[in-house]
């Protein structure tokens, strides 16, 4: 089942079927344990319509929910982190933490700075290398428990991290820094570990790039990064946790003004983002 957060109301996709949902709060229906089998009882009263096209899609970060990141959890993320910071004496320092029993977690937006499917992400002016980094993106309630998956699109600041790695967080964090949709895969079982990430980049309508990955690359479990962002943080409203890329252009490429940003996973679906 899928659930699209639309300024019209909530979206259902259900064995080919659109349902929409309206005086219903976002933000509660997707902090609870039991989303899905919730969800699926309202569908008996919900109007039928023919699809979401044309529809306006909301980033499905509820207005009280934190967006989280991970770090270094596929081997290509560890040499890309490596690649940018060996002129600062900081590669050694992703091997240490490719290898540690403590993940890299970070706090990576508020809802104001993240934006929902077909929006505009941003790079930084005072960056002169950046890059999407495409990332299967975990929804948690507040007891801990992965009720589903988005995607996510990490924009990330490459000549800032590597620089210094204590300059992270202005690498990561700023307006526009971050894409989520378009919709909520609910779900009680993993994703397969053969299912792909996969990722596309457009500049005047020619792919400049793509790649992909399965998800069976990444080092640690979703439970574990959850355990690891949860053990001193309470989330009384939930969140999301992107869980880290395997996928990383080369030194040689940057984003552009107008370069328009696919991201696809399967079973959830695409994610597309133009850079302003």
């Amino acid at each position: 089942m899928k659930l699209y957060n639309l300024k019209q109301g909530i979206g259902i996709e259900h064995e080919g079927r659109y349902f929409l949902l309206q005086n219903e709060d976002w933000e509660p229906l997707i902090n609870r344990d039991d989303a899905l089998a919730a969800i699926a009882a309202k569908l008996h009263t919900a109007p039928e319509v023919a699809s979401f096209h044309g529809a306006d899609i909301l980033s499905p970060l509820g207005q009280n929910q934190e967006l989280w990141a991970c770090g270094v959890t596929y081997l290509r993320s560890r040499e890309g982190r490596q690649e940018e910071s060996k002129t600062s004496g900081g590669s050694e320092f992703y091997a240490h933490v490719y290898e540690a029993p403590r993940p890299e977690v970070f706090f990576k937006a508020t809802p104001h700075r993240v934006v929902g499917h077909t929006g505009f992400v941003r790079i930084r002016k005072d960056s002169s290398w950046d890059v999407p980094e495409p990332e299967l993106t975990l929804v948690v309630t507040s007891s801990g428990k992965i009720i589903g998956y988005t995607i996510g699109n990490d924009m990330s600041s490459r000549s800032i991290e590597g620089e210094n790695p204590l300059y992270l967080p202005q690498a990561k964090t700023y307006d526009g820094c971050a894409a989520l949709g378009p919709c909520i895969y609910l779900t009680e079982a993993r994703l397969p570990e053969d299912a792909q990430i996969s990722l596309q980049i457009y500049r005047a309508g020619a792919i400049v790039f793509e790649g992909a990955i399965a998800l069976s690359q990444m080092k640690r479990t979703p439970e574990e990064l959850v355990s690891y962002v949860y053990k001193e943080c309470s989330f009384p409203y939930g969140c999301l946790i992107m869980t880290g890329t395997g996928i990383v252009p080369s030194a040689d490429f940057t984003l552009q003004s107008q370069d328009e940003i696919h991201i696809s996973i399967d079973s959830i679906g695409t994610l597309i983002n133009t850079v302003s």
